[in-house]
């Protein structure tokens, strides 16, 4: 069965235009014309990944991916945004948006990012029941002592690829499925400089083209979740080439 998407977008311009692409990608589109319509249909039927506009009537793109998430709705959010300021694109990955996209855009550069969100989507486990979500750090050391095979540790920071969380010390990180991937391949290749291009190809697959400011965004929220959570800086910039992790 073709993917489900829906995109919601108070341009009709916009909208039909994706929607047209998108359908001749073989996809299943639902459109929506503000956030209202948008959260009503993501909540009552179910969709492969949306695409949010930031700016819509009633109820903005950012604060439908917030309410999703705090819902436990882990599903893929493509945000498009005309403001194409850090803080801006911030604001997005803030509310539990995966991938962004500034408009004006190409249509080969949204069927790409689409594309990457899926795929990841697919390896991706099932999400967490609403208990599960509101365990504790004492559930959370124990689950990782059942999977200890599986578990990543840098410093005082642990990653689970098998239940994709993330802790530093007791604090676990509130990570979307993009920062996830993200942390997960540099603590991989600690002490490694991955540089621009090899960072893209692993967490949004080679189709997606390099956009070093899409993956500074990326970067600095990583960053300030491992700051909240008490880290210290784990993630260098090696100006030019890319980033590192590495220990304090």
């Amino acid at each position: 069965m073709p993917e489900r998407v829906l995109v919601a977008d108070d341009d009709r311009a916009v909208r039909e235009a994706v929607e047209r692409a998108l359908e001749l990608e073989g996809y299943d589109v639902v459109t929506a014309g503000d956030g209202v319509e948008a959260l009503v249909l993501a909540r009552r039927e179910s969709f492969s990944a949306l695409v949010l506009d930031v700016m819509m009537p009633h109820i903005d793109g950012v604060a439908v991916c917030r309410v999703l998430r705090a819902d436990g709705d882990r599903i893929p959010v493509l945000m498009l945004t005309a403001r194409a300021g850090i803080p801006d694109r911030a604001n997005g990955l803030d509310a539990g948006a995966d991938d962004y996209l500034p408009k004006p855009f190409e249509v080969p550069e949204l069927l790409a990012r689409l594309r990457a969100l899926l795929r990841r989507a697919v390896l991706t486990a099932a999400p967490a029941s609403p208990a599960e979500r509101k365990e504790g750090a004492e559930g959370a050391e124990a689950e990782e002592g059942s999977r200890s095979g599986d578990v990543l540790r840098m410093a005082s920071l642990r990653i689970s690829p098998g239940t994709r969380r993330a802790w530093w010390g007791a604090a676990e990180l509130r990570l979307t499925r993009t920062e996830f991937d993200l942390l997960e391949l540099l603590v991989r290749d600690e002490g490694l400089v991955l540089d621009h291009a090899a960072i893209y190809r692993s967490v949004w697959g080679p189709d997606a083209g390099v956009d070093a400011k899409n993956l500074a965004g990326y970067i600095g929220y990583l960053r300030r979740k491992l700051t909240d959570a008490g880290a210290p800086d784990l993630i260098r910039t090696v100006r030019g080439v890319g980033y590192a992790a590495r220990r304090p």
